[in-house]
């Protein structure tokens, strides 16, 4: 058993560190990118993806970290206090993550809809602005919705269980905060509607809006595809860069509807009825959380042309930089090409003796 344990472990610990290092690595290629180009901006679509990567960097340092400290046995416990305010801080970014990925396939899907149209400076400022304006409602309204955190929740200590879950895929207190209302029927009430709010509409949303999206794509691409012989190499760069946008976004759409439905099925399960599949139900709930926290920005940035080239070349330079550390130490490969000789050297003199 602790061996199993151990193996478990080990995988959600490489999986929850390359996803923040993954998190980290995205949004330091967009500002790169960013950097140069000529006005300096951020395009709407990398400022969604900026603040997407943010909300699932906070969440798997401050979250999911923890979790996998628990794991090891070590045992950490906050304040009543400092549960109050990280049981807030949870909650929103875990919703935060879940609403910019919505953004950023509506935003994907609305642009897709009005591509023929040309916009000048003032629109792409106009652009802007509005998306600027959506984060900022996504962030302040999500904000609000966690407040109920700061007043039901409390610090346990000891081998205790969680009898409600609210947005959360572990049956252990975390850090020793838990979730504490008046009543049962107010506990139900607030879980069903966190449950139905930050779970269930983003869910329903996303997959319609990626289904119009696809639907979108595919009449375009018949489009231009049957828009004659005279532009035949723009036609078929154009058509071969709508394929790959809709591959990502199907990738995407995958991954957020399969580890979303997991952690919806949990909780739901845990809070109406606590049976014998529990437990297992969780894990594999908690393993989705995690995958799709870390890797929804990677599988995002990897369909981006500019950003998918930025971060192979960086991987490229890193590896030529790890398999060749001789070349930034010269002496070093002179002492080492000069041990054999000394060897011999050394023989001959005592074979002559």
């Amino acid at each position: 058993m602790s061996e199993v344990l151990t193996v478990d472990a080990i995988l959600f610990g490489l999986l929850v560190f390359s996803g923040i290092i993954g998190n980290i690595l995205v949004i330091y290629v967009v500002f790169q990118c960013a950097k140069e180009t000529a006005t300096r901006h951020l395009p709407p679509s990398d400022t969604i993806l900026v603040n997407l990567c943010l909300a699932n960097l906070l969440t798997s340092i401050f979250r999911t970290v923890p979790i996998f400290v628990s794991d090891l046995g070590l045992e950490v416990s906050l304040s009543p206090g400092w549960c109050r305010v990280f049981m807030l801080l949870w909650v929103w970014w875990r919703a935060v993550g879940c609403w910019v990925t919505l953004a950023l396939s509506a935003f994907h899907c609305a642009t897709l809809r009005r591509q023929h149209v040309t916009m000048g400076q003032h629109g792409h400022q106009k652009e802007r602005r509005r998306v600027w304006a959506t984060l900022g409602v996504v962030w302040g309204v999500n904000l609000l919705f966690s407040i109920p955190a700061l007043v039901y929740t409390t610090h346990v200590t000891g081998n205790a269980t969680v009898e409600l879950m609210v947005i959360s895929c572990t049956t252990r207190p975390l850090l020793g905060c838990v979730w504490e209302f008046p009543t049962e029927q107010q506990g139900s009430a607030f879980a069903s509607t966190s449950l139905a709010l930050n779970e269930v509409m983003p869910l329903i949303l996303m997959v319609a809006t990626n289904f119009a999206t696809l639907h979108s794509l595919a009449k375009h691409i018949r489009a231009v595809t049957a828009g004659g012989v005279t532009a035949s190499g723009d036609s078929d760069r154009h058509t071969s860069s709508e394929r790959k946008a809709g591959h990502v976004i199907m990738a995407l759409v995958a991954l957020f509807v399969g580890c979303w439905v997991l952690q919806v099925a949990a909780v739901t399960y845990y809070n109406h009825n606590g049976g014998l599949h529990t437990e297992g139900l969780l894990t594999v709930a908690h393993f989705s959380a995690s995958l799709f926290v870390g890797f929804s920005p990677l599988v995002v940035a990897l369909g981006h042309g500019k950003l998918r080239k930025r971060i192979s070349v960086m991987i490229q330079y890193w590896a030529q930089w790890i398999k060749r550390p001789e070349e930034k130490h010269p002496e070093t490969r002179k002492q080492t090409a000069a041990t054999p000789k000394d060897t011999s050297a050394k023989t001959e003199h005592t074979g002559k003796k």
